[in-house]
Formats: C-alpha cells, sequence, structure tokens
C-alpha cells in the first residue's frame, strides 16, 4: 500500500501475506454479526413466506439482528465464524497480502503506480483468492442462511466439518466451489474497488500532508474504500448469496438466479441488504486496514530484531 516510513518498509511477501490474513481474521470477530444479518436480508424471499405465513420476517439491520437473537439466539449472529475464519486466512492474506507485489509486476516496479496497474493486481489477487478459498465461502454463506432450530436434526450441516463432508458428498465435489464464477465477478469488483481505493485516497492523504502515516489516515482511506465497495459490489454480492445458498436445481446458473430474482422481485431485490452491506463493509474495512497496518508494522520490527539479535550473536568478538 502507499506511504510508509523508512523504519517500516519494506515488509516482505510473507509479512504481508501472514498480516492480511490475521487482520481479516480480526475483523470478522468484529463485524460478523453485520455479515449474518446481511445474508438472512439478501436470502429473504426467495422461498416465499416463511413457515408463519410471513413474507418479510427481517427488517433492517438492527431488527433483524433482534429477530435472531430472540429466534435463535445469540449464537445465531456467529453461525459460520469458523468458516469465515477459515476463509479470511486464505482469502485475505492473497487478494491483500499479494497486492503490492502484483500492483509492481503490471507497473513495472515504477514508484508510482498508475490506475490500471492498480485495478489489474486487485482484480487478479481476487479472482486467485476466490478459486482458493471457494469452499470457505460456500460453508460460511450456507451457515449464516442456516435457521438455527432447537431440534438439532433438523439442521441443514451439523458443523463446519461436516458441511465441508455434507456438501462433497451430495452435491459433488463442484459443490464446494458453486457460485465460483459469481464470486469471483464479486471479488474482482470488490478487490478493485477495496484496495484501488484504499489506495490512492492514503496516497493523496499523505501526499498533500493532510494526515500522517497514522491510524487516523489508515481509518479515513478504510472507510471510503467500504462505501465505494458497497455502491459498486451489492448486486453481484446479492446474486453470489442466493446462488451459494441456493438447493440444487433451484437456479439453473447464476445468471438464471439473476434473472429469476429480476422476475420475481424486481430490481430492488439486487440491493436486499445494502445497509447490513455498508456497515459491514466499512466497518470491515476499517478494523482490516487499521489491523493489517499495525500488524505489518508489528512483524517487521519483530524479524528485524530477531535478525539484529541473531546477527549480533553470531559475529565473532574482538580479541
Amino acid at each position: 500500500m502507499a506511504g510508509g516510513t523508512p523504519a517500516d518498509l519494506p515488509p516482505s511477501v510473507a509479512v504481508k501475506l501472514l498480516s492480511a490474513g490475521a487482520a481479516g481474521c480480526v475483523a470478522d470477530l468484529v463485524t460478523f454479526p453485520l455479515d449474518t444479518a446481511k445474508v438472512r436480508l439478501q436470502v429473504q424471499g426467495e422461498s416465499g413466506p416463511d413457515p408463519r405465513g410471513q413474507r418479510t420476517r427481517y427488517r433492517g439491520v438492527l431488527g433483524t439482528i433482534y429477530t435472531l437473537v430472540k429466534s435463535e439466539g445469540p449464537r445465531s449472529l456467529y453461525s459460520g465464524l469458523v468458516a469465515g475464519l477459515h476463509r479470511q486466512m486464505c482469502f485475505a492474506s492473497v487478494r491483500i497480502g499479494l497486492y503490492d507485489t502484483m500492483k509492481e509486476a503490471y507497473s513495472g516496479g515504477v514508484e508510482h503506480a498508475g490506475l490500471v496497474p492498480r485495478l489489474l493486481a486487485g482484480g487478479t489477487t481476487g479472482a486467485l483468492a476466490v478459486v482458493l478459498a471457494q469452499p470457505t465461502d460456500v460453508v460460511k454463506v450456507r451457515f449464516q442462511a442456516q435457521t438455527r432450530r432447537p431440534d438439532a436434526s433438523a439442521q441443514r450441516y451439523g458443523g463446519t466439518v461436516d458441511a465441508y463432508r455434507t456438501i462433497a458428498r451430495d452435491e459433488g465435489v463442484r459443490g464446494l466451489w458453486k457460485g465460483c464464477f459469481p464470486n469471483i465477478v464479486r471479488n474482482a469488483i470488490v478487490n478493485c474497488s477495496e484496495l484501488v481505493t484504499y489506495d490512492i485516497i492514503k496516497e493523496l492523504i499523505l501526499k498533500y500532508d493532510v494526515m500522517t502515516d497514522n491510524m487516523p489516515c489508515h481509518f479515513t482511506a478504510g472507510f471510503s474504500a467500504g462505501f465505494c465497495t458497497t455502491i459498486v459490489a451489492s448486486p453481484v454480492d446479492v446474486v453470489k448469496t442466493r446462488y451459494m445458498n441456493s438447493l440444487p436445481g433451484q437456479y439453473r446458473s447464476a445468471a438464471h438466479c439473476a434473472w429469476t430474482m429480476q422476475l420475481r422481485e424486481g430490481a430492488g431485490a439486487f440491493y436486499k441488504g445494502f445497509v447490513p452491506s455498508f456497515l459491514r463493509l466499512g466497518s470491515w474495512n476499517i478494523v482490516m486496514f487499521v489491523s493489517f497496518e499495525q500488524i505489518k508494522r508489528l512483524l517487521v520490527r519483530l524479524q528485524r530484531s530477531w535478525e539484529t539479535s541473531t546477527s549480533t550473536s553470531t559475529c565473532p568478538r574482538p580479541a
């Protein structure tokens, strides 16, 4: 990412990968209830009225969270968290941790890359991360959309490992990569919006001395990245969620899913869950980027401290 001080640069690729994965997990822990509310709002209405005859069970972010806690217990807000953390360790680490490396490759190593190399880098790492982490995303969405019931036998899956095993058994290995194409499209868009917006805004803040390279700067750039991403990515995100959560044969493809949504629910369906999406992406980006910058700096300092102590201990003492 743009900016930094000489003491903090340059972190190695390994440091960036580990920092991004850890920061993604921290952000998920903080914002997971918002993500669950978003998923419930997005899938609402695809199967008609609920068992009690109500077509609209969830209303708004806080209303959805309140309904989930009241009807299914507080744990329902973190349903699928384990799969979510699996996802971040292999997803965020690749799409964020490799961004600078890909940007340098596309720009030929120039100090200030143009917009096109940044977009290409964001799209590449976003697509690569999806191919790697798609099974974890499928399981996470299935758990978040699953209604928790007192009768455990009525649950769709008994646990995270059981979900991976059941999907592979009932839907084939391809079932674990269900919705991979719309997810690639979605995350290429998300990655470009998030990383390029963050990168450019942070660079401009530092260039014009609006702030120093510290938490307020990371907060501002992260919030801006979340807002831009929500505007651009919400329609693809809703289709991705609906398609990954669908039963076998419900939709022929992601395009069929989108067409069905348009026919049955209208254009507004593509922005279902927009407010929780914005709250989640905005807060997620803030927490993630602030955590990423701090964890990255901490790891660099630890690495340099270890290298210094190692070189000192191996250096021959004067006679």
